[in-house]
């Protein structure tokens, strides 16, 4: 089955591909020629990813999987949130949304934070949804020059180290974008042991 992913952000789609081309043909929506970019107008992660989803799916009528993925930081009541990757006032500038953070947290003890992915795949059939999350702490500076977004400022309890210093390999294998696919999966797996989809 071929999986278009809504996105035109070259890391996600790349652990998308890590992630799930053992088991479907994924391409971008680029690759078909889907250049827009849907307002991201819901106020939670799942109805941002079925925004993006249904863009895409309605372009070219293929399974379409969006997702919408954000920090959360306790000590700031769950911000950025939904605004992650525009936290700053300019969308996808990583550098200036982590600095902005940083800056927000000065004097501040309690940096408990996670991130979560929350995915909406849409076929013909259905639409499948799944979350994940991945738990940690923002540290006082970047470190390491990996991942993207805020991946250098957030130190992985699971990995003992920050997602900027992880491989490719250690951050997909705990990441909340990899913890939603396999949540994701199940469901798929489940559906098609039914014979609901192909």
């Amino acid at each position: 089955m071929k999986i278009v992913i809504a996105s035109h952000n070259k890391g996600k789609i790349s652990e998308y591909q890590k992630l799930l081309g053992d088991k479907f043909e994924v391409v971008s929506c680029y690759q078909l020629g889907f250049t827009d970019d849907p307002e991201e107008t819901g106020a939670t992660f799942e109805e941002n990813a079925f925004i993006k989803a249904k863009a895409v799916f309605d372009f070219c009528h293929l399974p379409s999987l969006a997702d919408d993925s954000g920090l959360m930081v306790d000590a700031l009541n769950g911000e950025p949130g939904v605004f992650s990757a525009r936290y700053a006032g300019t969308h996808g500038d990583d550098k200036k949304n982590y600095t902005l953070l940083l800056e927000n947290l000065k004097g501040e003890t309690n940096r408990k934070a996670h991130f979560k992915t929350a995915i909406s795949l849409i076929t013909n059939e259905k639409v499948y949804s799944a979350t994940g999350e991945t738990y940690g702490e923002i540290l006082d500076k970047p470190v390491g020059l990996g991942g993207f977004g805020y991946d250098p400022v957030f130190y992985s309890y699971d990995l003992n180290k920050s997602f900027g210093e992880a491989t490719s390999e250690e951050k997909n294998g705990v990441s909340h974008r990899f913890k939603a696919v396999q949540n994701l999966l199940k469901i798929i797996e489940k559906d098609a042991d039914n014979g609901l989809i192909g």
